[in-house]
Formats: structure tokens, sequence, C-alpha cells
């Protein structure tokens, strides 16, 4: 009997595991799930605690004996992938909202993680597994753009939540690919949560958003990249939120994983733990330990910085247990695992990504597609635009942001093989036309006008007979022993990619000293300095002038001295190339100039159209930026207005009466009031990218149809809006702001005109539900183009702590000259809601009024016909 019942059982038994494994092999991503999560554990569990430790910083050593090579966790791709030498480089991302093309993020994503795939196992095959070589991307930005003045705002999609989630959700998906095994890349959402500016106080400040302002404005977007894009990692912010520090946050992290659902992992801002004990930023805790401990028990699961090796220290002191570190060191694995790191060669379909994708001609037309998607035009009087390449003889081009590659590649960005600028777009747009160039006036008073020091000031020693200064090339990063070549250098303006200058030496771990004499032939204050991976020194008569390490992340450090006419300054300039593939060693200065308006008066008195490029730029507005000039602070601005040096710049060049467009090159809003009132034409072409040059001589030109659109409002002063500090919602934004911007979030205008015609929607929905809409679209003009259909739900009895409208969709449409579309939509019931007193979103019943069209609604627009609306109960 006993046999028997075995039988039984043991064939019992088999069945179960013969439906198991079919039940398996029916869905291949749950089975490897499964064992990566139990390959992580079993990973773990063979580790002592200082191994552990050891991988939960963002640089993670190689642990030999169980097979786990070195992994870095910091890797950027903004834009394209960054700071990792060559790459593609599209508009920075907030001129990737102003397309308003879901496709077209969809496909840029795409291209950045095959460039990125195919430079890590290019790296990993050398190698080399240090920063900005990996897989795991804190990508994208996702805050919102709530004040103007911020900095960092150039990184984000907009103001909006809805567009920046519509967004974020197709460029997160395109980075961690589709396959159903393994990730691409890993994406990171960041910073969470309520997080923009001020930049001084992003150590310190607490932010205390109501119940309204954190459902309607701060999270949802959020929210969508967890639930519909699967985003694998959250950066959490620096400041806190309700009183803690984001990145010991209990209640966020709760929220992230308890009520929405995320199950990869949460990584601090860099050195943000360090702010729970340094003096002057949050202050919460007394040391490392302390706040390393408090961090893991908060969720927080990779530490950017150098606190959490006090884990050790902290377990064996009773403040955290071993075990809770295993659940941030299994969801880490199960990252790594995912990407592929420990497969067996052939497994993952990304590792056959060729490394000549990179900069690839296919990928820099998406770069040029991509620019032109991004142009907004502003204003076109009497239809100035576009010119006529027949009839232009002479074109003067005048700007510092006409010819400067920082205003193309914004920040966090990589090196195209092959920039343009506008000055060099207008080149070839004009072959056999005379194309005058003149900077014109400073960017902005105390921004040095960088030029390569010239080699007439320059020389080998004291005798100042030999022109250049005595370059050493050394094969370490030291500058140490005999130089392993010696030459003359007229001038220090080197860009290297993917090969030092000579090909006996290392091609990423090198350093340059040149040495010699500087001598000027006019008294006066200069401003000395230089750009460099990955770090420089510049001496003047034996004293350090400037001393900078920069991480693998170049910018134009300078410093003002002031120079006598004819006497000898001795100069050492040194270099260091450390583990990058693309290497800048550029020697910079300013002379005194006191033409510069001359210049530009010169070449624009006799030219038949007059291009002026203006703007900022990102040595003015960034991440917290030691920044000592005029309306700039730390990297925030302090005014929206155009720099004073630009801007009676552009009122002498508009009395000469002349055909006049201004090119405006920024990463935020500007009020550019009395520009608007008195040129004819304005194109905001943002940080545009590679190709932007390109692009912005096709919009010129009548080459290609605008049709971006602004992710911002932009404010006629920044009087109108409450101050940068206040992070309540009121006033701020278009969904709040109750007075007459400059331009409208949502503007742009086009060559040709949209027609908007016969709305189908219905008249009454009941709460909860979805509903759909049509409308005929007609290009009435005569040119081909592009248009942005944009939905917006205006709630009419919204209360002053909800948003009065809200974008509800968009979808960006081609139509030849006289082409009619219907084009329907799907509103998603959660643009309709509300946030009640209790905190809870609720859609309330009674009116709303639904206006589709070009932008946002008004009686003269619907007059026109680019606006159609209708009103809707919702029972």
């Amino acid at each position: 009997m006993k046999k028997s019942i075995s039988i039984q059982l043991f064939l019992f038994t088999t069945i179960l595991l013969f439906f198991y494994n079919c039940a398996d092999n029916l869905n291949p991503k749950h089975d490897k799930i499964i064992n990566f999560n139990t390959k992580a554990k079993a990973l773990v569990s063979k580790m002592t605690l200082e191994e552990k430790v050891s991988q939960m910083s963002h640089e993670s050593p190689a642990i030999e004996r169980l097979g786990i090579p070195e992994y870095n966790w910091w890797n950027e791709c903004l834009h394209g992938v960054g700071r990792a030498g060559r790459a593609t480089v599209f508009p920075q991302a907030i001129g990737l909202a102003a397309t308003f093309d879901r496709d077209q993020m969809s496909k840029i994503s795409t291209i950045i993680s095959d460039e990125a795939r195919a430079k890590h196992h290019e790296f990993a095959s050398r190698g080399k597994r240090g920063i900005y070589q990996g897989l795991t991307y804190w990508t994208p930005n996702i805050n919102i753009f709530r004040d103007p003045r911020w900095g960092r705002g150039m990184e984000t999609y907009g103001e909006d939540p809805y567009l920046a989630g519509e967004l974020a959700v197709r460029f997160i998906k395109g980075l961690q690919g589709d396959d159903p095994n393994y990730f691409k890349l890993v994406a990171t959402a960041k910073h969470f949560a309520v997080h923009s500016g001020p930049e001084v106080d992003r150590h310190r400040f607490n932010a205390t958003p109501s119940p309204q302002d954190f459902l309607n404005t701060y999270s949802p977007h959020f929210e969508k990249v967890v639930k519909k894009a699967g985003v694998y990692s959250i950066m959490c912010a620096y400041n806190s939120y309700n009183g803690e520090p984001c990145c010991g946050n209990k209640s966020l992290s709760s929220l992230l994983r308890d009520d929405w659902g995320f199950d990869g992992y949460i990584v601090s801002d860099c050195w943000a733990v360090r702010d729970f004990y340094d003096k002057g930023t949050h202050e919460i805790t007394a040391n490392k330990k302390e706040a390393s401990a408090l961090a893991v028990k908060a969720g927080t699961d990779l530490n950017c910085g150098n606190s959490y090796p006090a884990l050790v220290q902290a377990v064996k002191d009773g403040l955290i247990t071993e075990s809770e570190l295993d659940i941030s060191l299994v969801r880490l694995f199960v990252a790594r695992l995912r990407l592929g790191l420990f497969a067996p060669e052939g497994d993952v379909t990304y590792e056959k990504i060729p490394y000549d994708v990179v900069d690839s001609e296919k990928h820099r037309l998406a770069a040029l597609e991509t620019a032109r998607k991004s142009m907004v035009l502003l204003k076109n009087e009497n239809n100035t635009l576009p010119l006529n390449k027949n009839s232009i003889k002479k074109i003067a081009v005048i700007g510092s942001n006409a010819n400067d590659l920082e205003v193309l590649l914004g920040n966090y960005n990589g090196y195209p093989t092959n920039p343009i600028t506008p000055l060099e777009g207008l080149k070839r747009k004009l072959p056999n036309a005379e194309v005058s160039y003149a900077v014109g006036s400073k960017l902005a008073e105390g921004l040095p006008v960088f030029e390569a020091m010239p080699a007439s000031v320059l020389f080998t020693d004291s005798s100042l007979k030999v022109s250049g200064l005595k370059g050493e090339y050394f094969d370490n990063i030291k500058c140490k022993g005999k130089p392993k070549h010696t030459r003359i250098d007229k001038t220090i303006d080197f860009t290297w990619r993917t090969t030092p200058p000579f090909k006996d030496m290392s091609y990423d771990a090198y350093a340059v000293r040149w040495t010699g004499v500087l001598s000027v032939n006019k008294t006066g204050n200069y401003a000395l300095g230089g750009e460099a991976f990955s770090a420089m020194k510049l001496f003047l008569d034996g004293k350090p002038l400037i001393t900078y390490h920069n991480n693998h992340h170049p910018k134009k450090v300078y410093k003002y001295v002031t120079l006598e006419a004819g006497k000898k300054y001795t100069i050492r300039f040194e270099c260091v190339q450390d583990n990058t593939e693309h290497s800048i060693m550029r020697l910079l200065w300013e002379s005194p100039k006191d033409n510069l308006a001359k210049e530009a008066f010169a070449i624009s008195k006799d030219a038949d159209a007059i291009v002026l490029c203006m703007g900022i730029s990102p040595l003015l507005e960034g991440e917290e930026m030691k920044v000592k000039v005029d309306g700039f602070s730390g990297g925030d601005r302090v005014h929206t207005k155009l720099p004073k040096t630009q801007t009676e710049l552009i009122k002498k060049i508009q009395k000469l009466g002349k055909p006049t467009i201004l090119v405006l090159l920024n990463g935020s809003a500007l009020s550019i009031n009395w520009e608007n009132d008195n040129i004819p034409a304005i194109i905001e072409a943002w940080y545009p990218g590679q190709a932007g040059g390109t692009a912005i001589a096709d919009v010129i030109f009548g080459d290609y149809n605008p049709a971006g659109r602004l992710p911002v409002t932009f404010y006629k002063d920044i009087k109108d809006i409450p101050a940068f500090s206040d992070y309540k919602m009121q006033g701020k934004t278009y969904r709040y702001f109750k007075g007459e911007p400059l331009y409208e979030f949502g503007f742009g205008l086009s060559f040709t005109t949209f027609n908007y015609q016969n709305l189908k929607m219905p008249e009454t929905i009941n709460s909860g539900e979805n509903f759909t809409l049509s409308v005929d679209v007609e290009n009435t003009g005569n040119f081909d183009g592009e248009e942005v259909i944009q939905i917006y739900v205006h709630h009419l009895n919204a209360d002053k702590l909800n948003p009065h409208k809200t974008l509800a969709g968009f979808k960006r449409t081609f139509f030849k000259a006289g082409e009619k579309k219907e084009v329907r939509f799907t509103i998603d019931k959660e643009q309709l809601t509300s946030v009640n007193k209790d905190g809870k979103k609720v859609i309330l019943p009674g009116e709303y009024l639904i206006s589709v069209g070009s932008s946002q609604y008004s009686l003269e627009k619907q007059k026109k016909g680019s606006i159609i609306s209708k009103n809707l109960i919702i029972n």
C-alpha cells in the first residue's frame, strides 16, 4: 500500500514539474527574471560583508573569486551618449521637448542606446570598465521646469507633466530596449522628488508641496514612467521632502515600490548622502555610518559618492543588519544580470551592434532631422522668412553664439565628429554669397569671448625669436620621466578623438606639458584659461593660476589678469588625458577689444540681410556653477532678460533697417519684449546639437518649414511670477499663470496656415471614463509642413490649488499644401482629474471646455480657425 502511494506521489510530482516547465517555456521573460533573482541571491550569499558593501557604491570593484568584474554605474546620455568621447549629439532636452513628437523620441533614444551599447562593448574589449563606460545611465531628467530661472531646466522636458511624461516614456523605452530577457541599457528617471532649484540651495532646502501640487505637478510623470515605461532606476534628489532628505525618505520609496509597483533600484544623486552630515547641508546625522544606514533603510540601494563604505562599521555597530543590505544588493545584481553583464557570449543580441554606428551618417541625419523639428518660429512679420537664397549676395552673421561649439552641445553632452555652427551652416547654404562674421559684443559682461591663444604672443624662450610653446608629450598621466616626444606647437587648440598625437603612445592615458614665454603688445585686462580632459594646470611666472580636475567633463576655466605690454611672462600649461577616448587640450584667452560693435556695424551696413545669433550659454546656466556674471547666480538666472551687452548691440543693428533675423540659442525662456516689438523674424533654436547650424539655415531659407512648439512659458517679466524659491505652483507655468505671457506654452508659428473644423466629441460622459474626439485639420497655405495639434482641458470651476487648464493630448502630423486629414485622439481620464482637500485625485462633475488647435485657446484664435472648442459635461 505504501509503495503504491509512493508511486502515485512520484507521478503526481513529475506531472506538476512538467507543467511548471511548460509554463516557463511559454513565458521566457518570467523564466529569466526568476533565474536573475535566484542567481543574484546566490551571488550575494557568497559575499563577505566587506564585499557586499563594496558593490553598493557607484565605483564597484571586481570580486575575482566570484567572477564579478569591476563596474562603474555612472553614465550619462541626456541627448546623446555623454562624456564618453565621440557620439551623435541631438538637441538639448528642452529642444527635444519642443519637437512635441513621441515617435521622434523613440527614434532618438534607440540611436542613443545603439551607440551606448557599441561603445560599452568596445571599452570592455579593451578591459576598460570605468566612469562613462558602463550600461546604467542616469538619464532622463524629468523634473518640472517650474521657474525659468533654474539653470538645469534645459535638461528637462519643460513645464508640463503630461508632455514630460509622454516624451519620457518613449525615451526610456528606447533606452531600455524591447528584448524579452535583457535590458539594452538601464534608464534612470531623476531627480525624485520636487526638485528644480535654486542650485545654491539644493543641498539643504526642504520642499513641502501641497498635496494638490504634488499630485498635479510634481509626481504624475514619475508615476507614468514607472507604470508605462518600466523604468528600472530612480535617482533620489539632494533636497529634503517634507522634512526628510529625499535619499533617506521612506515615504518616497514606499510611494515608488508599494503604490506604483517600481521593482528596480534607487540611486542617490552624487554625494547626496554626504548632505545628511556635512555642515551647512541637511545635517540630520552625525557621521557617514549613520547617514549610510539611514539611506539604505529608506530604500536607497546605490550610493553615488563615498559614504557607503561606512556601512561595514554601521553593521558592526548595529545600525543596520547585513540582511537589510542584501535587499539592496539583490536589486543591484538583478540589474547587472538583466544587462547581460554575466551572460554567455552571444546570448545578448545587443552585443552585435557594431562600433561604426557611432556618429554614423544615418545618425547624423537623425540629429539634423531632430534639430529641424526643435526649431520654434516665434515671429515672422510680413513673411520676412523664408529668405530667398538667390537674392542674397551679402549676409552679416553677428553674435558670439554664431560660432561657438558650446552652445550647440549644451551640457551632459558627447562630442560629434562634424558639428555645424550657425555660421558654418549659413556659409554652406550660401556658397556663392559673401558671408561676413563679427562677434559684435560679449555674450554677457564678465564672460570672456574665448579664442585660442595665438602664436603671435607665445614664444619658446625669452629671446622671443621662435613662436609657439615647447610641447612635451608623456606616456603617463603625471608628466613624469623623459617625454616620449617633444615638439613646438604654435597654438594649443587640439581635439584628438580616438588616437593620441603620436601612434606609439597610449590613446587614453597620457599628459602634455607646454612651456615658454607669453608676451603681449598691449597693456590690459586679459582672461587666461583653458579646457581639457581630464585635468589641467596653468602657471604664470611659476605661480598656479588655474588647477582644475573635471572628472572627464571638460569646461572652460579662466581667470582675469593684468598683463603689461612688452613684459615677458613664463607660462606652463599641463593637460591630462585619463581613461577617455576623446581628448580636448586648449589654451584659451580673451584679449582686450574695444571695437566689437564697430566690426558688427561695418559688416551690416552693406548686407542684404542680418542674422543675429544671441541668447545664453552653458557657461552661464547649468548645474551648481561658480559664475560671476551680472544676471546669473550659481548656474541659475537672476532675471529672464537678454544680457545688456546683447540688447545694446541689437538696438544699434536694428536702426539700419535691414531684413533682420534674431536666432536665440539658449536653454530657458527669455523676456525679449523689445525684440518682439522691433525685430521682424525670431527663431528659438535652443542648444540644437551637432546639426544645429544646418537646421537654422534650413529654416531661414525655407528648406524646412518649422513646427516646433514652446515647452515652457516665456513671461514678459520675471516679476510676473512668484519667487524662485517658492515651490507653490500658483502663478507659475501656463497651468496656473493668469497673466499675459510674451509667448505661451505650446506656441509656435509655421510658414503655412492650418484650419480646424468639424470637432466631434461626446457632449456628456460619466466620471472615470476616457473619451475620444476627432477633428478635421486642413493645410490652407502654400507650404508643405507639420502641425502640432494640441488638446487642452479647461477646468472651468477649478479652485486656485488645481490647474485651470492642462494639456491632454498632442500629435505632430505632416500635411501637404491643401491637404485635409481627420485626426483622432483618446483623452485619458487622468487628464480630467483634480485633487480635493483630502489630497485625493477625483474627477469633479460639471462643465469643462475642450479646445483643439495649434496652441492654447483664445477667442481670437477661434475666430481665425486655428482653434476650435466644445463644452463637455461630466456626470
